[in-house]
């Protein structure tokens, strides 16, 4: 076995004894699904067929470690750490997977995501391990961050001064024809497989109907070429027999002699490496788990007619949509044998961007929030259609998707998907304004699948529909895809016209948004207020400019006009001194109900109930969600004190779109919230529904009503707390400078997520895995004040009043800025370290301008430039 040669990963949070029990990181691509590396080293949650599934680790799912000295006694452990004291108890003993294995007794935790790494010691045991677990993270490479595969390495290093005989080996069962809630194997058949990169145990069914959601293949593989033994099955046996029996064969001199299952459905494989450690010696051996499930199906199926009739297709293929990874392996085994064939390259590139990104100059508790809850896009919560394109829930139950469609206003508040893979974020782009927008300009904000049917939600959301326009905007800044724009511009001016509609969001066009608002709280707002308005004005800005680049100067005109309109109406009407409130203006009557005032409001099921009585348009009322009265609604935000109230300018500012409102009001309206909405501890505080945060933990709350006025019944969420909304208002403070209340918030919000309490790497609010929390990625932007316009071919960050080296990502190219102050200058270094970018200026904001000739840097290329003053 050769010494091992691979370069210490970097490490951003340890993890002691105490901090390990909910830790699960996640570990696949996207789209593909995931298995999570536990704290103590255990592999859960196995989330690989289609579904979540929280929870379910299949039947004698471990990694075991025997080691014998020379002349000496063998010992034999399972590759964990001591059970948490809330896991010994149980009816029938702990329930634990597992939990029967000798351990080992000291452990520890490293993580830099997508890196994790268990440290396992015991005083009896002869060697130290150190499991490194990953899979591919590359910046732009949405492909080789898409492989399903988790790959894991235990570094065993000989702690004593004989030479020892040392085995590693891994055991799963062949649950194929489960997802963990649905399902169960039948016919399921292990086989030995070799080439010249891998020896392993390729898991298949011969029982499961290959058109099933759980039908695919899974490998144990590993990368050794030597002292490899194997089961293909454990031995039929009862009363835990066939534990006893593999565990005497293995512990007795680290081999495994295979055995003959006897036709059972769900065969338990075992693959071993066994080798040799000198002295102090330190070697590494190397699994790879690789999966392969191709048949994920809509996460809107379609209903069979009420008169018995067949659906569109009888087999129910119409529900299938498929998973494009699977197209691009053609089973477990070859996306195992891809990721060993380039594991060298993958890695590196992996610790490259991590290590890049760790050693950037920003704090601590920043590169965690953004870093940590990119794990959010390795989840069930995302995937990929066989088209390519990218889909996603909400978050995720514990068994299945929560809330479909790629939800406009809840992935309004993210920036890690285009800053860090752009085609992806391209994608949903073209599925908002291609695929769900009608020729009317009505988006769907949540899509049904497959796309034919991408329009039957039949809802718009106010805040989905205006932050797709600003999403537009900055996808199409970011990457200067002139022809995304050329293709997408139509649907989105009448996306952007659909406001001005009888019945709709502006309907006066004063630029202000008044009308019925269904929002991202699931309710709707009437009468104008600060989140909405906010977006709205957003809108405005992003579509003139877009307005204007395609020559439409009357509409950039009509844009501009109306954002300056609503821009001073809101300032002077919605601010109150200390932040905007909320005009409840019940919706006005219509002209149909005025002439015959005992019609009463019917319920469209098309149009998700239209109020044909009120001034409502078609498709903006839920027909189950919000006020019921229309004639005092309640559920509304009143005089609240809201805690993303300033969202569409928090967004603006990531679009560079500039101020959407006073400056010094906005400045004023985020104090107020730290004033008002975030406590030190929760002792005191009540809360009518979910909760995120608990007693003794800070947080920053949805709501407070500082000045009273608060309505009986308010939005549903007033109470609670959910990260994506508190990354919003600090990083929104970060933006304004007012750094110390933004890094509060956020070191608050990661103290909650600290491994004892909740996991690092699952920040949930409807569901686990929650895309909006990927917000935090927007706080690396505003400390580095990170701009790239690839129409202009220009790149601007923050002038630094002290050296300073930052990571860079436009989700198509990515990098490091160096800058160092010299006198009235700044010297400049701009590195492209994975993608391509165009480039012919480099701006320091406050600061000065270079110049450039137009250049274009692949990866490896840098460009150096001196910056004066001015």
């Amino acid at each position: 076995m050769p010494q091992l040669r691979t370069p210490p990963w970097p490490v951003l949070t340890r993890y002691d004894r105490n901090n390990l029990g909910k830790i699960a990181l996640p570990l696949g691509g996207i789209g593909t699904g995931t298995v999570s590396l536990g704290g103590r080293g255990d592999l859960r949650d196995w989330e690989i067929v289609n579904r979540p599934a929280k929870g379910f680790s299949p039947k004698n799912a471990f990694f075991a470690l025997w080691a014998k000295p020379q002349g000496g006694a063998a010992v034999a452990r399972a590759l964990e750490g001591p059970l948490e004291s809330w896991q010994y108890e149980g009816g029938f003993g702990s329930a634990v997977p597992n939990h029967s294995l000798p351990r080992f007794r000291n452990c520890s935790f490293e993580a830099a995501y997508p890196l994790g790494q268990v440290l396992l010691s015991d005083p009896d045991v002869p060697v130290n391990v150190r499991l490194q677990a990953f899979n591919p993270l590359i910046p732009t490479d949405a492909d080789a961050s898409g492989m399903p595969v988790a790959i894991l390495r235990f570094i065993l290093t000989n702690k004593t001064n004989k030479p020892l005989t040392v085995a590693v080996c891994g055991s799963l069962e062949n649950f194929i024809g489960s997802d963990g809630s649905n399902g169960k194997p039948a016919g399921n058949v292990n086989e030995i497989h070799e080439d010249a990169d891998l020896c392993g145990i390729a898991m298949r069914s011969a029982g499961v109907k290959p058109d099933s959601e759980q039908y695919g293949t899974i490998v144990l593989t590993t990368t050794a070429t030597k002292g490899v033994t194997y089961r293909t099955a454990w031995s039929k046996l009862s009363w835990g027999n066939s534990l006893l029996d593999f565990w005497d064969d293995f512990s007795a001199d680290g081999a495994l002699d295979n055995r003959d299952a006897g036709g059972v459905d769900n065969p338990t494989a075992s693959l071993a490496v066994r080798a040799k450690l000198a002295p102090r010696e330190q070697t590494a051996i190397t699994f790879i788990l690789a999966w392969h499930f191709p048949n994920r199906q809509t996460w809107t199926p379609k209903k069979k007619p009420e008169d018995g009739a067949q659906p569109c297709c009888a087999d129910g293929s119409c529900d299938r949509v498929g998973n494009y990874y699977a197209t691009v392996y053609g089973d477990a085994w070859d996306a195992a044998e891809e990721a060993a064939q380039k594991l060298a390259q993958l890695e590196a590139q992996t610790v490259a961007f991590v290590r890049t990104f760790c050693e950037s100059d920003l704090p601590p508790v920043v590169k965690e929030a953004a870093l940590y809850n990119l794990s959010t896009l390795r989840s069930q919560s995302c995937f990929r259609t066989e088209d390519g394109r990218f889909f996603a829930w909400e978050g995720c139950g514990d068994k299945a998707g929560c809330c479909h469609g790629s939800c406009t206003h809840v992935w309004n508040y993210e920036h890690a998907t285009p800053f860090l893979f752009g085609a992806l974020s391209r994608s949903m782009r073209e599925i908002e304004f291609a695929h769900s927008t009608r020729d009317d300009g009505h988006m769907s904000f949540r899509v049904n699948l497959p796309l034919e049917r991408s329009k039957e939600w039949g809802l718009a959301a106010a805040d989905g529909q205006m932050g797709c326009l600003m999403k537009l905007y900055r996808d199409w800044q970011l990457s200067g895809d002139e022809r995304m724009l050329a293709q997408l511009w139509p649907k989105a001016k009448k996306a952007l016209e659909f406001c001005w509609i009888e019945g709709g969001w502006d309907a006066d066009q004063d630029g202000v948004m008044e009308g019925c608002q269904h929002n991202t709280m699931d309710v709707e707002y009437y009468g104008p207020n600060g989140q909405m308005c906010g977006w709205y004005l957003g809108a405005l800005r992003a579509c003139e400019e877009m307005a204007r680049h395609v020559k439409d100067g009357a509409f950039a005109e009509k844009c501009r006009g109306l954002f300056e309109k609503g821009s001073r109406w809101v300032d002077k009407n919605l601010f109150n001194g200390e932040y905007y409130e909320q005009k409840i203006w019940p919706p006005k009557k219509s002209a149909e109900s005025q002439a015959d005032s005992g019609t009463a409001a019917s319920l469209s099921t098309q149009n998700s109930a239209l109020s044909t009585g009120y001034d409502i348009a078609p498709g903006l009322r839920h027909e189950s969600m919000g006020a019921r009265d229309l004639e005092n609604p309640e559920m509304q935000l009143g005089a609240a004190c809201l805690i993303d109230q300033l969202v569409g300018q928090y967004t603006a500012h990531v679009c560079g779109l500039g101020y959407l409102l006073d400056p010094k009001h906005v400045k004023a309206t985020l104090r107020s919230i730290m004033k008002h909405n975030f406590k030190s501890d929760l002792y005191a505080h009540f809360n009518h529904l979910r909760s995120f945060a608990l007693c003794e933990e800070s947080a920053m709350l949805m709501a407070t009503y500082p000045k009273g006025r608060r309505p009986k019944f308010p939005f549903p969420y007033c109470n609670e707390v959910m990260t994506g909304f508190e990354y919003t208002a600090a990083v929104h403070m970060l933006q304004e400078g007012l750094l110390a209340d933004g890094l509060k918030t956020i070191a608050a919000i990661r103290a909650r997520y600290d491994g004892r309490k909740r996991s690092p790497f699952d920040e949930a609010e409807c569901g686990h895995h929650y895309g909006r929390a990927m917000a935090s990625w927007a706080a690396v932007l505003a400390l580095t004040g990170f701009q790239y316009s690839g129409v202009k071919e220009a790149i601007s960050f923050a002038a630094a009043k002290k050296a300073q080296r930052w990571f860079w990502s436009n989700g198509d190219a990515w990098g490091t800025f160096e800058q160092r102050p010299k006198g009235k200058t700044l010297l400049a270094k701009l590195t492209v370290a994975g993608g391509t970018l165009k480039l012919r200026r480099i701006e320091l904001t406050g600061f000065g301008v270079a110049h450039l000739h137009p250049l274009t840097l692949e990866a490896g290329q840098s460009v150096g430039v001196e910056i004066k003053r001015g």
